[in-house]
């Protein structure tokens, strides 16, 4: 089936882009998610007519990323967890816990960009990848110290 995007979807495509999926994938979990539209003729003329725009659009996210990125990498944040013998957590900090602290110093960062391979279960210095843009990447150092 012939889609157009409507959110920009890791994997398959940007926004407005036309892209070939499978009929269960559109039908299942594009289309009742409202991530594309059905790429018939009159969808595809006015994207057409759109592209211009969706390319400025395009370019103006891809540079605010990259302004968000060159903050984000100059940041840190801090987190205070409880710990026992060795520096080990009493749970875990997560990919909420960090959402959570940015926006508390003022960016706004989804949650679902955040890229946390395992929570983190120890004090210290961890980096911690964002993913802005399919092409810009910010990397956030997050301390976890002890709680007093």
């Amino acid at each position: 089936m012939l889609v157009i995007l409507r959110e920009n979807i890791e994997n398959l495509g940007r926004i407005g882009d036309a892209v070939k999926v499978s009929d269960g994938y559109a039908r299942n979990y594009l289309l009742p998610r409202n991530l594309v539209v059905a790429a018939d003729e009159k969808n595809l003329a006015i994207i057409e007519h759109h592209k211009r725009s969706l390319e400025k659009k395009r370019l103006a996210q891809r540079a605010s990323a990259e302004e968000l990125a060159k903050k984000l990498n100059e940041f840190s944040c801090t987190i205070t967890r409880k710990a026992g013998e060795h520096d080990k957590l009493f749970g875990s900090v997560n990919v909420g816990d960090i959402a959570d602290a940015l926006t508390a110093a003022g960016y706004s960062v989804e949650k679902r960009l955040i890229r946390l391979d395992n929570p983190i279960k120890s004090l210290g210095v961890h980096p911690v990848t964002i993913k802005l843009e399919p092409e810009v990447t910010a990397t956030l150092k997050v301390w976890v110290v002890k709680e007093e």
